[in-house]
């Protein structure tokens, strides 16, 4: 089994391109009816997670005998991070992230994925709030109140020290769109065909 496509993506840090890849790895070793023993199942289910694919990270799971879950703790440990994904304990995600004591293969991935997961984290906060009491950005960045505090405020976002509340500064839609004469001119005559 030929895994140095695998070892190369995670030594070049391409862990947007891990899931497809491995996901066609094991197709291909699959079909050769050849012995997964040496499979990386730990950064094939965290390549999920990595992509927010919940269902494809759920799919893989359940597809692994409890053999493997069992023989494998680095394993579990990725799915309680899924566990927490799946269940939205946001907390939770860093807590079993950071509650394992990961091999070389997976210690920066697990930090890439928690850089990932904290800016898709605070692009919900920014897109769901316009006020936000600090307690609630530390729980749901994994951070202390302090250093959420430094974040938003890095990130633009203002405090009020006295009420302990961050305003959240929205990010600006870009909504001028135009349009040129031809664009005009095709609409027209789609619109006169859809009429005649």
């Amino acid at each position: 089994m030929d895994l140095t496509a695998v070892q190369a993506a995670l030594s070049d840090k391409s862990y947007s391109a891990l899931a497809p890849l491995c996901d066609d790895l094991l197709l291909q070793v699959a079909s050769k009816g050849a012995a997964t023993d040496e499979w990386p199942y730990a950064v094939h289910l965290l390549a999920h997670l990595y992509l927010n694919d919940l269902n494809s990270a759920r799919f893989f799971w359940k597809s692994l005998p409890q053999e493997v879950k069992d023989a494998r703790p680095e394993l579990a440990a990725v799915w309680r991070i899924g566990q927490c994904l799946w269940n939205r304990d946001y907390a939770g995600v860093y807590t079993a992230a950071q509650g394992f004591e990961w091999g070389p293969d997976l210690s920066d991935f697990i930090t890439a994925f928690l850089e990932s997961y904290r800016k898709r984290i605070f692009q919900l906060l920014t897109s769901a709030y316009s006020t936000i009491i600090v307690a609630d950005v530390a729980h749901f960045m994994g951070m202390s109140e302090e250093d959420a505090t430094n974040y938003a405020v890095q990130n633009g976002w203002s405090l009020d020290a006295a009420t302990k509340m961050l305003t959240v500064k929205k990010q600006k839609v870009q909504t001028n769109q135009k349009l040129d004469a031809s664009k005009l001119q095709r609409l027209t005559e789609c619109v006169f065909h859809l009429e005649h």
